[in-house]
């Protein structure tokens, strides 16, 4: 039985998501290669914050709120799915959006995103980067609340001990699309062993991967976890990933001989070699990501999250850090309408 049965969730994800065999990327890499396509959630475009919302929209209905607010960049795929869920479930939504440095000029504030955000009727907050994004959202929401309106707070990427509840759920998803005979017949014949060597992700304000291996651990599968940074050090986010798993322990009351302080933090591992100068910032080795996806999958990246994590996995397999022939599932997280703010790069 799942572990979160009994906490409160509104359907908005498509589920479950596809779990596909990328068979010229495998030829490409050493390895065998498989996607978990979160960024066929459905929700306004997609990507992996929807599964975030369906317990954090539920948390704000048990509340009574009627207005969502949240944070984050202009490109924010987070704040995004967070305008069309509040469009689907008439809730108003007013989004605090900051200019991130470093990134380009002619499509970024106006295009992508930020197009889609004001479609789905959100308000919309344009901060520079030189402002304080939390305070502003702080003095808004009291605003809000003195102006007789229910306010709901969504932290920057849906990333709480009630959001991360998503990827709890993605866990167990995952597992049943691995129990099920779908990987064997592709390469390996009835007897070979459903097990991934190793997830890879990109990992930024940690929910997504706290949450995955809080599921992962709840279902006592060992599978190791590796977030490629988008924005900091491992040294910053390990920290970040391991707070927010000890958190979503608690919401679920694992037994306490599953979640020692030395076992949890043996499961915390994050790489910080590649996400450049800074979060959003383009690196040669996205863009390389990106146009090789698309040419030999037709699957489309983004430039901020998933083109960084796939940059990271392409060059870990050329090293050898990721060995040859291992069985790697790649989780997808979405934000390809990201691209179109990016033209002049590509």
């Amino acid at each position: 039985m799942s572990v979160i049965k009994h906490i409160a969730r509104v359907k908005l994800t498509h589920s479950p998501t596809p779990l596909e065999f990328a068979p010229r990327l495998s030829e490409l890499l050493g390895i065998e290669l498989w996607v978990k396509r979160d960024d066929c959630t459905g929700l306004g475009g997609g990507g992996n914050k929807t599964r975030k919302l369906e317990f954090l929209l539920a948390d704000a209905q048990s509340k009574s709120a009627d207005t969502l607010v949240t944070l984050g960049g202009i490109q924010s795929n987070h704040a995004r799915q967070t305008a069309a869920a509040a469009a689907k479930l008439g809730f108003d939504c007013e989004l605090v959006l900051q200019a991130v440095e470093g990134t380009p000029n002619s499509n970024y504030a106006n295009n992508g995103n930020i197009l889609l955000d004001q479609l789905f009727g959100a308000k919309v907050h344009t901060l520079s980067y030189e402002q304080d994004i939390e305070l502003y959202a702080q003095n808004l929401m009291q605003q809000l609340s003195d102006s007789g309106r229910s306010p709901y707070l969504i932290p920057i990427g849906g990333s709480n001990s009630i959001g991360s509840l998503g990827y709890v759920l993605c866990a167990e998803e995952m597992l049943t699309q691995l129990n099920s005979d779908a990987i064997e017949k592709v390469q390996h014949g009835a007897n070979a062993s459903a097990h991934f060597d190793q997830i890879v992700l990109a990992t930024g304000s940690a929910g997504t991967q706290a949450g995955l291996l809080a599921g992962l651990i709840a279902n006592n599968d060992p599978t190791q976890v590796l977030g490629i940074n988008v924005s900091r050090s491992s040294s910053e986010q390990d920290p970040l990933v391991l707070q927010l798993l000890k958190q979503i322990v608690l919401e679920l009351n694992l037994e306490s001989e599953k979640v020692s302080e030395s076992m949890l933090r043996s499961r915390v591992n994050t790489n910080g070699d590649y996400y450049g100068e800074g979060y959003g910032q383009v690196t040669e080795a996205m863009l390389e990501a990106v146009k090789t996806c698309a040419e030999l999958e037709g699957l489309l990246l983004d430039p901020v999250y998933s083109g960084k994590a796939m940059a990271g996995l392409f060059d870990l397999c050329r090293k050898g850090e990721i060995a040859a022939g291992s069985r790697v599932m790649f989780l997808h997280t979405g934000g390809s309408v990201g691209l179109f703010a990016y033209q002049e790069v590509f």
